[in-house]
């Protein structure tokens, strides 16, 4: 077999494994991703995740990766060109990924994110691709601060401010402690306020 086959083959393996990871944290959650439990649902020996991924640690990185991927296409796929409206859109998309993806979104931003056991190389990747699920919020941020629709300040303490109020806010939900009784009303007032309150200065 050729190189490039050979890493093919490999690419598909690792493929199937965080296929594997990703079917018992739906189904079991985060905890139960274990090395044992993911070999058992792919139909290989334990030692095939060890040799791909060297760690549990390992394996949850690669699952960490890709539930970032699909906050980023979520974050990536907004309609029209208004940058208010992208901006709104953003927020529901966020909001719409995480109660899709509970249990992803638990493991993404909770202590697996920054928990050990993992090569310096998986650690990289893994920053590279969260970072860009926030890199498509700064993006927005930029766009509408741009247009003069958010006032120009720095755009990552803009963005960060976004991150934490809709993070709060969906974390709540998924909690199940929201004390207002309709949490999509509740959500969207929240985008407005937050809007309004980054807007540009009024004179």
């Amino acid at each position: 077999m050729t190189e490039t086959g050979q890493r093919t083959r490999s690419q598909d393996v690792a493929t199937a494994l965080v296929d594997a990871a990703e079917r018992v944290l739906v189904r079991e959650g985060l905890p139960a991703v274990t090395v044992r439990a993911v070999a058992a649902e792919a139909g290989v020996a334990p030692m095939g995740v060890y040799n791909r991924f060297g760690t549990k640690g390992g394996l949850v990185a690669a699952l960490l990766v890709r539930g970032f991927d699909g906050l980023t296409a979520a974050l990536g796929d907004l309609p029209g060109a208004d940058p208010t409206g992208r901006l709104e859109a953003s927020g529901r998309a966020y909001r719409a990924f995480a109660l899709g993806h509970p249990q992803h979104y638990a493991a993404m931003f909770g202590p697996a994110l920054s928990a050990g056991d993992r090569t310096e190389a998986q650690e990289v990747e893994l920053a590279e691709h969260a970072g860009a699920a926030f890199g498509a919020l700064e993006r927005e941020v930029a766009r509408a601060m741009a247009a003069g629709r958010l006032r120009r300040a720095d755009l990552t303490e803009t963005a960060q401010a976004i991150w934490s109020a809709v993070h709060g806010a969906v974390s709540l939900e998924l909690a199940g402690v929201q004390r207002t009784p309709d949490p999509e009303a509740s959500y969207e007032a929240l985008l407005q306020l937050l809007l309004t309150g980054l807007g540009p200065a009024r004179g």
